[in-house]
């Protein structure tokens, strides 16, 4: 798929500019300009993880983690939603097929999430009805389907955790993002109230394993694409870190020329040892981050492509290691913005809106830096990583 990679990476490549122009108008809207979603969606981008048999370009993760690198060098809040539609796709490839016949109607289908436990599902007739309210909804403004996490509840009083895969429009959308970082990603809550789901549109992960202890034969992961699903979630997030550090770099760059330093005699701002010193430290911190980045992709595609799953050390070295290739990221970010003087501070100037927003992206609890390096820290001593999200 090289050839589908680099045809999407292209194209990604010639609308930086335009989605970077259009960020001003994001923030305010508080979602993605319908220009912006038109520009990625001719570029391939939301069929990157569409398999090849419904007409998708069936990316691996670490062509998938470039394009969206790119994205968020021209807009932080473009990549973040690509990125939660993509790796939602990515999922639903593990489902049954008659379930992906019917969210697969269209390569560049849209699905966005919601990946805490605040719903139920009870069981009637042939499926099931949902009710709950899930928060943080990126995406889903934009979204053709909602993959929401909730709790199935029987009339036994048994439960289990499930996953329903409902359309979009079946839902109330909130307008209730409001955010300092990430504005445009418009993550509102969603609301279901008595939504039939169809049973085979709901995926319950304990009768999996249940049916694998039984002996019961299941269908394997796609060829070369079973990453596992926390690792590939955790990889794939910091593609938008890398990608938000690429661009603040450009734009410092871009503003240099010409620039003075306030209050001093200096008139040439890229003259001064101490900018020398800024730009190798932020330039070291994206190539750090994008070496820890390309050794964990190398790791989970080896694995995926032999179908053998990941030990319990390297599943927790990823976590660890995709949270401090963030943080790298989100330093190099910082400095370039203290760099800046104060006029970065203009809603006009992009690399203010690229500094917020890594700023509040890696308060995400999938990346936060202390969480992940202590899971890290305790498989690393033998101990139990207290956590099932592995």
């Amino acid at each position: 798929m090289q050839q589908a990679k680099d045809d999407v990476l292209a194209a990604v490549r010639d609308i930086v500019p335009k989605l970077r122009e259009n960020g001003l108008e994001a923030e305010q809207r508080r979602w993605l300009p319908e220009e912006n979603l038109a520009l990625l969606e001719k570029a391939g981008v939301f069929a990157m993880a569409t398999p090849q048999r419904y007409g998708g370009l069936d990316l691996s993760l670490a062509e998938q983690a470039e394009v969206l690198a790119e994205i968020a060098r021209g807009c932080p809040s473009s990549s973040w939603v690509s990125m939660v539609w993509a790796s939602s796709a990515w999922m639903v490839t593990l489902f049954p097929e008659e379930l992906q016949d019917d969210i697969f109607t269209r390569p560049g289908v849209r699905i966005s999430g919601g990946f805490s436990p605040t719903g139920t599902l009870v069981p009637s007739g042939d499926g099931y009805v949902l009710n709950g309210t899930w928060g943080f909804n990126s995406g889903c403004r934009g979204a053709d389907w909602n993959m929401m996490l909730a709790i199935v509840q029987r009339p036994d009083g048994t439960t289990d955790e499930a996953i329903a895969l409902v359309p979009m429009d079946r839902f109330a959308i909130a307008d209730d993002w409001v955010a300092s970082s990430l504005t445009a990603t418009g993550s509102s809550t969603t609301t279901a109230t008595d939504v039939f789901v169809p049973a085979h549109h709901v995926v319950i992960p304990a009768e999996a394993e249940a049916a694998m202890a039984a002996g019961i034969e299941l269908p394997p992961p796609p060829p070369g694409r079973g990453y596992g699903l926390y690792s590939f979630l955790f990889a794939q997030s910091v593609a938008t870190f890398i990608g938000i550090a690429r661009g603040a770099l450009d734009i410092f760059l871009e503003r240099l020329p010409g620039r003075g330093i306030s209050q001093t005699q200096w008139t040439d701002q890229s003259q001064h040892p101490l900018t020398h010193i800024q730009l190798g430290a932020a330039a070291s911190r994206i190539a750090a981050a994008e070496a820890l980045c390309q050794q964990m992709y190398g790791l989970l595609q080896d694995r995926a492509d032999r179908y053998e799953e990941l030990t319990l050390a390297e599943r927790a070295a990823i976590r660890g290691h995709s949270a401090y290739a963030a943080q790298q990221a989100k330093e190099a970010v910082e400095i370039l913005y203290n760099a800046s003087g104060a006029s970065v501070i203009k809603r006009a100037v992009p690399l203010q809106r690229f500094h917020h927003d890594i700023q509040g992206l890696a308060l995400h609890g999938w990346i936060l830096l202390s969480t992940n390096l202590e899971v890290q820290g305790r498989v690393i001593l033998g101990l139990e990583p207290q956590t099932p999200l592995l």
